[in-house]
């Protein structure tokens, strides 16, 4: 085998830029992993590296069957990104929980398609823009999350906390129940599972918007009778 062929003098940017695409789409991934999205830290690595390895093709793998076909081959490097751009959107798609009139996900879904442009841009040795736009994604994920932005002045957000049993489907049933009372679920987690009187339970913590308090507090009466649940309070 001649090494030479691999080792190439083009192997070193090579290199430089899936790496650089693969902490910069970590860096994106931190986020979501941190707050327990489906999409993580592994997952927009990959999908970063991946669209980068995707534009060093285009740009290095078919030098010699241009080289050998000379003025007989019409090659845009371009259809290969396009080709990336589109196809990514399976996979955000993944991430993305229809429960009524709320959708979850979307951000996540986002993410993913950003970091796929990331990765596409690192691999065209844009390395500026790149770093910019990974700065933008960061702060927005990181910071502007923290921002309650509303339009109209009617609603009201509370946190609330529902202990229910893992055996059932439980989480679909509170989300009907919001969604019946015109209670609208903004964002939820869920913590690993702890023992509640000598058995397992799950805790879910939801940020509800609402325009009405009875809304919100018939919603939970009524969550509250499900043989499901075992404790629905609001958390200050």
């Amino acid at each position: 085998m001649d090494w030479t062929l691999i080792f190439s003098e083009d192997i070193e940017i090579m290199i430089i830029r899936l790496v650089m695409a693969a902490l910069l789409g970590g860096l994106v991934g931190l986020e979501r992993e941190y707050n327990h999205h489906p999409a993580g830290f592994r997952t927009h690595l990959l999908v970063s590296v991946g669209s980068c390895l995707m534009m060093l093709l285009a740009f290095y793998g078919f030098q010699d069957y241009i080289a050998a076909n000379e003025g007989n081959v019409n090659f845009d490097p371009s259809r290969l990104a396009a080709y990336v751009v589109s196809g990514i959107g399976f996979l955000g798609a993944g991430t993305i929980l229809v429960q009524g009139s709320s959708v979850k996900g979307l951000t996540t879904a986002a993410s993913i398609w950003v970091v796929a442009g990331i990765g596409l841009t690192v691999g065209a040795g844009l390395y500026g823009p790149a770093l910019i736009a990974t700065s933008i994604v960061i702060v927005s994920l990181f910071i502007l999350a923290k921002v309650n932005f509303r339009i109209s002045g009617d609603e009201q957000q509370e946190r609330v906390m529902i202990v229910a049993d893992p055996s059932g489907n439980s989480l679909r049933e509170i989300i009907e129940v919001f969604d019946e009372k015109h209670v609208a679920v903004k964002q939820f987690t869920s913590e690993k599972q702890r023992a509640y009187q000598e058995k397992m339970m799950i805790e879910y913590q939801l940020i509800v918007e609402y325009k009405q308090l009875s809304d919100l507090h018939e919603a939970m009466e009524k969550i509250q009778q499900s043989d499901l649940i075992h404790t629905v309070t609001v958390k200050f």
